[in-house]
């Protein structure tokens, strides 16, 4: 273990998605544009070879945004907001649909660029990693701007990156000076960078915690570091407690975590119509099994197996209810999965339509997947209104 002081970096791609579109479409570069459409909000070609946008506007249906642009932001939309209220704050706004497949590769393509500087990296998600830089030589400064040349250079897009002594300074840091941000935290930037910041703006302290903590008159970091700690205790249990004084005096012992294995891996859907569990049967069976099935080609893709298998079931009244059921051993394969969501979905009371359902697999391991393993086959199972298959 190194004895120099820690250097730790979190980048951030500057809102990915939108800008991976923007690599494609860069004549709407400086507008407000909003991903999240489905195949009916893909650009058309006129004879003249000019392509023409969906705005928001035109958009009617269900779905939520995926992301937008800094100029879209401004105007109120951001990502999982409801398609049709971000449609009433920009209806101006284009409109495109989700690449995924375009996002996983300039995903790997900057997570590439990154390890040939610094290659101890705990990679976060699609668009953020950390970076261990203690025993990386050169200047704190000169090595995050040659992380950021490198990943534009890759990549044709902008990052924001912090250095920071621990990962939860880093994370908070990288938020501070977007887009295209470069920002160095030491301990001596707590009360001036860190402490006026709201509550919200820590990763662990989310809505719950956050409008607990502004009932007690407490609304900033700082006003974390100066609260009783035996009344924090009292509000939110002795390990919690802790857990706040530590993070409003910028402490934060985890190492970097470079092992490849994701915690969790899902797959969801939210309907266009909602679904009666009785009269469209049909239609969410098939629904349940692509969700199964794509599940399952992630875990494969990946080499994963999944020992939990949860669902998540959202009604037509917004009540969500989730669902697990645990494995002896690891699955990977469709069936599989299907079986286990199936025992999870027999423990919900199905007496209203749905508007969302999701399949979760985690207690993920690194194992070869069997080949052997038996695959789905739609025609054998049906989406049952009692649970059952």
């Amino acid at each position: 273990m190194s004895e120099l002081p820690r250097r730790i970096a979190h980048l951030d791609m500057d809102a990915f998605f939108a800008s991976v579109e923007l690599l494609r479409y860069p004549e709407l570069r400086g507008q407000a544009v909003v991903v999240g459409g489905g195949h009916r909000s893909e650009p058309t070609v006129d004879e003249h070879g000019k392509r023409h946008f969906v705005r928001l506007r035109e958009y009617a249906g269900r779905g939520v945004v995926t992301t937008s642009t800094y100029e879209a932001r401004k105007l109120g939309v951001f990502s999982a907001m409801g398609m049709m209220k971000a449609a009433q704050l920009a209806p101006d706004a284009i409109l495109l649909p989700s690449n995924f497949d375009s996002y996983r590769h300039y995903s790997e393509l900057f997570k590439s660029a990154v390890a040939t500087i610094a290659p101890r990296i705990e990679n976060r998600g699609i668009d953020e990693i950390y970076i261990d830089l203690t025993d990386v030589p050169g200047e704190t400064r000169t090595l995050a701007q040659r992380i950021k040349r490198v990943v534009a250079d890759t990549t044709g897009l902008s990052c924001s990156i912090a250095v920071a002594p621990n990962k939860l300074l880093a994370k908070i840091g990288s938020e501070l000076d977007k887009p295209d941000g470069l920002t160095l935290l030491t301990f001596d930037d707590l009360q001036t960078r860190i402490w006026p910041l709201p509550a919200k703006k820590v990763n662990g302290i989310g809505p719950k915690a956050n409008d607990r903590l502004a009932a007690l008159g407490i609304h900033t970091v700082g006003d974390i570091a100066a609260a009783d700690p035996a009344l924090l205790q009292q509000q939110f249990g002795l390990s919690y407690a802790t857990w706040l004084t530590r993070i409003a005096a910028g402490i934060d012992d985890r190492e970097i975590e470079t092992s490849s294995v994701p915690r969790s891996k899902s797959r969801e859907t939210t309907f266009s119509r909602d679904l009666h569990p009785r009269r469209d049967r049909a239609e969410l069976s098939e629904r349940f099994t692509d969700l199964c099935v794509r599940l399952a080609e992630d875990l494969e893709r990946r080499q994963l197996t999944s020992a939990c298998i949860s669902i998540k079931v959202r009604f037509s009244d917004f009540r969500t209810v989730t669902r697990d059921h645990t494995l002896e051993a690891g699955v990977a394969d469709a069936a599989s999965i299907r079986r286990a969501a199936t025992e999870c979905l027999k423990r919900v009371t199905l007496d209203r339509s749905i508007r969302l359902l999701g399949v979760k697999a985690s207690a993920l391991s690194q194992q070869s997947v069997d080949g052997s393993a038996p695959k789905w086959v739609q025609s054998e199972m049906q989406f049952d209104a009692s649970g059952g298959i």
